[in-house]
């Protein structure tokens, strides 16, 4: 049965020699863009693939664009083939991050019209933990062509979409740590702060201490003492460049509250612009 949301290690470990379970790893560290390869090569889950954050789920950056800009579809495509994945394959992607960049992956597969993709619950720190299997093995990449679709352009909202649907009374929810959202800290972008009118949710209070996902029902507690009446299509989630939005987004798939959509440049976009209005301090507003 496909899995849309969250795989265990022991669901991946039953699968490791299934020709239809394609596995990624997507270990990154921002501040040092070699790092994740670098532990890739020293070990990963057996016949995963490597997708770098930089350069398979994003594109170089225009003078106007977020630090991570969805590349083209039909080039993601095309690298989503050389993995192997086919339109059957069940896709598992991992992280050392709490999934932030691995569900960016994630989100992408399903963007391009492959819904069977989830996330391994706990990463790679929770395969360690449970004993599987490592590799340091590369495969190589496959030739054929892979055809999924349709590319579902609706689900990306540019920076006038996200200014024009709040003043039409959608909600814009920030995954960035409170400290960021707040702009007390700012260690990436260039100007502090959050647009105004957005509200937090760190994407990490959807995982419990031990890394793993809450439960659905507490995740969507959680998500519902923010926004409150607003449902899953009410919302547009953001992060710093469209990373770790893409695990709040999870987190409403599994919490039951589908639909969201992503502002792909976030942060790292809405300040390219030193028109837009800029915010400090807790959010403006509450819908609870």
């Amino acid at each position: 049965m496909a899995s849309h949301t969250l795989v265990t290690c022991e669901q991946l470990g039953a699968h490791l020699d299934d020709p239809l379970w394609v596995t990624l790893d997507c270990r990154f560290d921002l501040a040092d863009p070699a790092a994740g390869r670098a532990r890739y090569q020293l070990g990963h889950v057996p016949g995963a693939h490597y997708a770098d954050l930089d350069q398979d789920l994003a594109r170089p950056p225009g003078p106007f664009e977020g630090r991570h800009p969805l590349p083209d579809p039909d080039v993601f495509m095309a690298r989503v083939a050389e993995w192997g994945v086919r339109p059957e394959s069940q896709v598992v992607v991992y992280d050392d991050s709490g999934g932030g960049f691995a569900a960016r992956a994630w989100w992408m597969l399903r963007w391009i019209g492959h819904d069977r993709a989830a996330l391994l619950d706990g990463g790679y720190p929770a395969w360690i933990a449970a004993g599987g299997a490592v590799s340091q093995d590369t495969l190589p990449f496959k030739s054929d062509d892979m055809t999924a679709g349709p590319v579902r352009h609706h689900w990306v909202i540019d920076s006038a979409q996200v200014a024009n649907a709040l003043g039409d009374g959608a909600t814009l929810l920030d995954a960035r740590a409170a400290e960021r959202f707040e702009g007390r800290v700012e260690p990436i972008d260039p100007v502090a702060g959050h647009v105004p009118g957005a509200l937090n949710y760190a994407f990490t209070d959807s995982l419990a201490e031990d890394g793993l996902f809450r439960s659905p029902g507490e995740i969507r507690q959680r998500l519902k003492a923010v926004i409150g009446a607003a449902e899953g299509d009410d919302v547009i989630a953001m992060c710093g460049s469209g990373v770790t939005a893409c695990h709040l987004l999870l987190a409403m798939e599994i919490a039951g509250l589908p639909g969201g959509k992503l502002y792909a440049g976030s942060w790292s976009e809405w300040v390219t612009d030193h028109t837009r209005p800029i915010a400090t301090g807790p959010a403006e507003r509450s819908r609870g």
